[in-house]
């Protein structure tokens, strides 16, 4: 059984810090996640859990998460054949669904449809070993673009309203390991 522990602490507040604890087993494939903070006292932020399954050349997976701070909980079911992903989320307010397709090498879609009526489509392009580009438009809400370079990584966020684009925002980050 795998196990990692992780703390963070803020060098302006370092009377509390961050807690993310993974548990891993292998053999049953099977993990768990929480994330906590503590300071004063300590308090449990997140949990969850992922139970794959493999069957037939497909593999199935089921993760149930639950958000202690705002009582939150959903279930996301993810069915992987070849170049083929189907991905549900369900939760007592909302249900969406993902489609992924592998279209070729190179080229991926991604339409998702929720309960709401909400629809969106992803579309990632391989362009070199480390390097892609993904688009997802969420029609009358917005465009996003990522790209990634390696170690770079460049979003584009553009708030659509019907045909008008109402202003961009954009980040670039490097990950740097040492």
């Amino acid at each position: 059984m795998g196990r990692d522990c992780s703390c963070q602490v803020d060098a302006q507040a370092r009377d509390s810090a961050d807690i993310e604890i993974d548990a891993d087993n292998a053999d049953a494939d099977l993990s768990v996640s929480l994330t906590a903070s503590a300071g004063d006292g300590f308090s449990v932020k997140t949990i969850e859990a992922t139970k794959g399954i493999d069957s037939d050349g497909a593999r199935i997976t089921v993760n149930p998460r639950y958000n202690v701070e705002t009582e939150e909980a959903d279930v996301v079911v993810s069915y992987a054949n070849g170049d083929t992903d189907v991905k549900l989320t369900a939760s007592a307010d909302r249900q969406e669904v993902t489609f992924s397709q592998q279209i070729d090498d190179d080229n991926r879609v991604a339409p998702t449809l929720s309960s709401s009526g909400d629809l969106s489509v992803e579309w990632e392009r391989r362009l070199a070993d480390d390097s892609s580009l993904t688009a997802t438009l969420k029609p009358n809400d917005s465009i996003d673009v990522e790209w990634k370079d390696a170690a770079w990584t460049a979003n584009v966020n553009m708030p659509i309203d019907g045909t008008n684009i109402n202003g961009a925002n954009v980040s670039i980050k490097r990950d740097v390991n040492f």
